[in-house]
């Protein structure tokens, strides 16, 4: 990423130069960081908000009733982790962060669960080393695909770029992720069949 980076700043650069246009290139770098950094400061109260609240969800238990209201379909698109293993309880909570909203926020968990799926993995060995298994290649379709309640970062970045209605987005987005994941869990469902079948 870096190189492309790079690339494309040197390209501008050189665009500029041969065009005579350098001073609108120096503008809109000077522009482009003063909106990057107005952005980064409200996206981090945004996540500093929604942070808090996931706290007090926790503190409060309403995250763990979440959790045990999920288990039921986690079970059904993760037959072969065992019951009471934490890379479940990792996978809900990175699932009810995403469905919230909080991408962001869904990581950490997200990174948990992968490294306790690898760690499973590794008891179990059904697959070479360096190879995703199953549960893993489904976790990362089902965090790709990520349905959303409450699209809290593209709320935030419309309202932060001046948009009348920064909310007219929640409807189609709820529909676009819906159809994804249910697209992500057909296809892992066809794949896992495919998979055990060999």
């Amino acid at each position: 990423m870096n190189y492309l980076w790079a690339g494309m700043m040197l390209v501008a650069i050189i665009y500029g130069a041969i065009h005579g246009t350098i001073p609108e290139v120096t503008q809109a770098a000077l522009d482009s960081s003063k909106e990057a950094v107005t952005l980064c400061i409200t996206m981090l109260g945004i996540l500093s908000f929604w942070m808090g609240l996931m706290k007090v969800g926790s503190a409060s238990g309403l995250i763990g009733k979440m959790t045990r209201g999920i288990q039921p379909i986690l079970s059904w698109l993760f037959p072969r982790i065992p019951k009471g293993h934490p890379a479940m309880e990792q996978i809900a909570v990175n699932c009810i962060a995403n469905i919230l909203g909080l991408g962001w926020a869904a990581t950490p968990a997200g990174l948990n669960a992968m490294t306790e799926l690898k760690n499973l993995e590794e008891e179990r060995r059904t697959v070479p080393k360096g190879v995703a298994s199953n549960e893993m290649c489904v976790f990362l379709i089902l965090n790709i695909s990520s349905l959303q309640l409450i699209p809290m970062n593209v709320v935030a970045y419309r309202s932060q770029y001046g948009s009348i209605n920064p909310t007219a987005i929640v409807g189609p987005a709820i529909l676009a992720t819906a159809v994804s994941t249910l697209a992500g869990v057909i296809f892992c469902k066809i794949m896992d069949k495919k998979w055990s079948e060999k």
